[in-house]
């Protein structure tokens, strides 16, 4: 039997997710952090990994904690996922990305970004494409968030898109 339902792309399935209307389900507080990914991820570049494969790791994952926070239990909890500075990784580009993924959000939902990712420290000296092929590198300088760019960080508007 062949499929005949509707493929959709995962910006759709965002758009229509953001769409539902949301309600608080359970306070339960925040259960990951920045901080806590930080320190994962420090573990992970110190056995080798790839700055690519830590991103993966540490702001995507964080990115997860966070829209999870929100649906669960709305735009404060969800800040609380970046009320704890995280430590230094090891990596700069990490570092920064931590700081671009806390202002973007709060600019996104309407809330203040936390006091550290405002530290200059945590910028790219010259120009990171995390993890973006070189096919893609004009893209990601065009459509980078602000955030990104700001620090030096250069991703495709998909990039930040998770299923």
């Amino acid at each position: 039997m062949a499929y005949r339902g509707e493929v959709l792309s995962v910006d759709e399935l965002r758009r229509r997710s953001d769409a539902q209307p949301r309600g608080v389900v359970a306070n339960i507080g925040v259960r990951h952090t920045a901080a806590g990914n930080a320190a994962r991820i420090t573990d992970l570049l110190r056995a080798g990994e790839s700055a690519a494969a830590a991103w993966r790791f540490g702001i995507l994952q964080t990115l997860d904690d966070y829209r999870s926070s929100l649906r669960r239990a709305g735009t404060t909890a969800a800040a609380d996922v970046f009320a704890d500075e995280p430590a230094p990784t090891g990596s700069r580009e990490l570092d920064a990305a931590f700081a671009a993924l806390a202002e973007h959000l709060a600019a996104a939902d309407a809330w203040t970004p936390p006091a550290w990712a405002a530290d200059t420290a945590r910028t790219v000296p010259g120009q990171w494409f995390a993890t973006t092929p070189a096919l893609f590198r004009d893209e990601a300088v065009a459509d980078s968030p602000p955030a990104f760019r700001k620090r030096g960080i250069f991703i495709t508007r998909y990039a930040l898109s998770r299923a």
